[in-house]
């Protein structure tokens, strides 16, 4: 049993064998999912980029700006990630067209950074020949390199630089391993490979692929998984205690919220109060003081208080996902959407949807099957996203006492917020089903999903997560929020008679509410509420701005805190109400604009808002009667 290799034209043993030819312009980041592709990109751009620990979390390019041995800037692409540039779906396209020069707007990288898991090489190496075949300088980064030593695995880069005909080099992404000699490559390009002819094998029965025989002839040795990996994953995936702990999980994120998140939320809550009477004092009294605190800076104030329990949800799923366990999690709901013709790929853009439906949408580019892909999409606005955390917040503390339940393992209020996050995803599931069944019917696709290694979560990563998403929530409350407070704040004051302002209930926002009313009154809302339901359009977390907003500048709900308000104002059934409309309705012109984008027509944007606000309206009837009949 003997094999033959022909020589290399660029027989190219370490990085040390680049020569100097020019400066790069544009190099592209590759590698298949999972491979800690992104993390080597914020380490070398210092952006703040999402990683995650599972496939097809990186469905766009994303440019930063890399800084050389000399100090000239090298502009870097983060392209989504791909087993093949054989594209299937929509974000392989993506890094096959701009690999080929063909994405508009986007030059032909001047090189590559071809990032692989060093303890997965096997899998990960049928990706370099197409990579390297293409004739751009190539580096090939063995990342991990720090868990294979660990884990006792080994390769010999040396060896593998020859076989691949490209420089190789160990690195830790994470750890800072290896960035010395990337940074070199980027400044100094070597030649690119020429005329590579690949390993000729004879007789060779054991070495069934190509990727296989490389990895073997570079001394490459795997990681065995730790025990207490397989043991996790024998409990994780278990076909009966699988789901129950990742039911279990959830309710835990969700109680968690209101032990941590709604303390932390008082303490903001009072700040935000002191400074607003600081604001109040140094304003001379009049309409515009009215306008400027009663009805801009409550109205924000009111969204702003949510950021500590907005923030601990993100840390928790950064946790999870970090973790490795969320890639779990897909294998098990993959279960149950095979049952509604969907496969686990459609987990991800739903569990993103949790953080925001625009990026879930986008997410939905990793599925190949186009209908499969479209039927994601018109689902993912039903999963409960993080804008509308402070709407049920706000309506469950006012409305559900907090009592122990379950022993005492767990709250009510944490059991309401999990009812209606439940009830989004049974709609969405339902919806699936209609739609797989009849205009969107395909044939199955099977779910192959590479599970990653268990990991700690890097503090770092997931403080800086977290920082960004705050820093989004903060700046949406200090743009949409207060525009939309201080619009309705003079819209409340207006038409002037004499010099004063009308009563509220004759003002312009009074009588447009009132045009709405009808709508919303058989749900035992008022008009209030159905001036806060258009506004919500604009950002869904609007309606709680707009709410303290017309409430703090009516003298009759004046020195009444919004919960206080809201419980004078509505019943429990038209609270339940509120929340199953707010569930289940499309309140956002950013997911319809996405929609729009992803789709190419307005047609199933248009059926798609049209739907949720049928069936959103259809349960909140359904839920006022309910409550009504039941408790009266």
């Amino acid at each position: 049993m003997t094999s033959s290799a022909a020589s290399l034209s660029y027989p190219a043993s370490s990085l040390s064998a680049a020569v100097p030819s020019k400066r790069f312009r544009t190099v592209a980041l590759v590698g298949p999912p999972n491979s800690g592709k992104t993390t080597l990109f914020n380490r070398l751009t210092g952006l703040r980029r999402k990683v995650g620990n599972f496939p097809g979390v990186t469905v766009e390019q994303h440019l930063g700006y890399a800084k050389g041995v000399a100090g000239e800037e090298i502009a870097l692409i983060d392209l989504p990630g791909v087993y093949s540039l054989t594209p299937r779906s929509e974000d392989a396209r993506v890094t096959v067209d701009v690999l080929h020069g063909r994405m508009p707007g986007t030059p032909r990288p001047d090189g590559v950074l071809l990032i692989l898991d060093a303890t997965n090489l096997r899998r990960h190496l049928a990706l370099a020949a197409p990579v390297v075949s293409l004739g751009l300088p190539t580096l090939v980064i063995l990342n991990m390199a720090d868990s294979l030593r660990s884990q006792g695995g080994h390769v010999d880069p040396l060896a593998l630089a020859r076989e691949l005909g490209a420089p190789v080099v160990l690195a830790s992404a994470s750890g800072g391993e290896g960035l010395t000699a990337i940074t070199q490559f980027l400044s100094l390009a070597p030649k690119p490979p020429c005329e590579v002819t690949l390993p000729v094998l004879q007789d060779v029965p054991a070495c069934q692929t190509w990727a296989k025989c490389i990895s073997e002839s570079a001394g490459y040795r795997r990681p065995l998984p730790a025990i207490w990996t397989r043991r996790l994953d024998a409990m994780f995936l278990h076909r009966t205690w699988g789901p129950v702990i990742f039911l279990l999980v959830v309710a835990a994120v969700f109680q968690s919220i209101f032990l941590v998140g709604q303390p932390l939320s008082d303490l903001l809550q009072y700040a935000l109060q002191r400074l607003g009477a600081l604001m109040a004092g140094a304003l001379p009294g009049g309409i515009w003081k009215s306008i400027l605190i009663d009805g801009a800076w409550n109205g924000t104030a009111a969204v702003l208080v949510f950021l500590p329990q907005i923030m601990f949800l993100f840390l928790m799923i950064g946790i999870l996902e970090d973790s490795g366990y969320l890639a779990r999690a897909a294998v098990i709901a993959d279960r149950t959407m095979a049952k509604v013709g969907l496969n686990g790929k459609a987990f991800i853009p739903l569990l993103s949807a949790y953080a925001c439906a625009v990026p879930a949408i986008m997410a939905t580019r990793t599925i190949e099957s186009k209908r499969d892909r479209l039927a994601t999409i018109l689902i993912a606005p039903f999963m409960t996203c993080s804008a509308r955390l402070p709407v049920y917040t706000m309506v469950i503390a006012a409305f559900v006492p907090s009592r122990h339940i379950a022993g005492g393992l767990f709250g009510s209020r944490a059991a309401a917020m999990c009812a209606l996050y439940l009830l989004g995803f049974v709609v969405a599931v339902g919806t699936a089903r209609v739609l797989k069944s009849s205009i969107l019917r395909s044939s199955d696709t099977h779910f192959v999903m590479e599970l990653p290694p268990y990991r700690w979560p890097t503090p770092l990563s997931l403080g800086l997560r977290v920082l960004d998403r705050a820093k989004a929530f903060v700046f949406r409350a200090g743009t949409v929020i207060l525009l939309v407070s201080f619009a309705l704040a003079i819209l409340a004051h207006l038409p002037l008679r004499h010099g004063d302002a009308p009563d509220i209930q004759h003002s312009v926002i009074g009588m447009m509410g009132h045009a709405i009313e009808p709508a919303v009154a058989p749900l035992g809302l008022d008009w209030r509420v159905g001036v806060g339901l258009v506004t919500s359009l604009a950002a869904r977390e609007t309606i709680i701005g707009t709410l303290a907003t017309l409430y703090g500048v009516d003298p009759d709900s004046r020195g009444l805190e919004l919960q206080e308000a809201l419980r004078r104002e509505l019943s429990p059934a038209s609270a339940v109400a509120l929340l199953i409309f707010f569930a289940l309705a499309m309140q956002c012109i950013s997911t319809i604009a996405v929609v729009r984008r992803e789709t190419n027509s307005w047609k199933w944007p248009a059926l798609q808002f049209v739907y949720m606000s049928v069936v959103a309206y259809a349960a909140a009837h359904i839920g006022h009667f309910v409550v009504l009949h039941l408790f009266g």
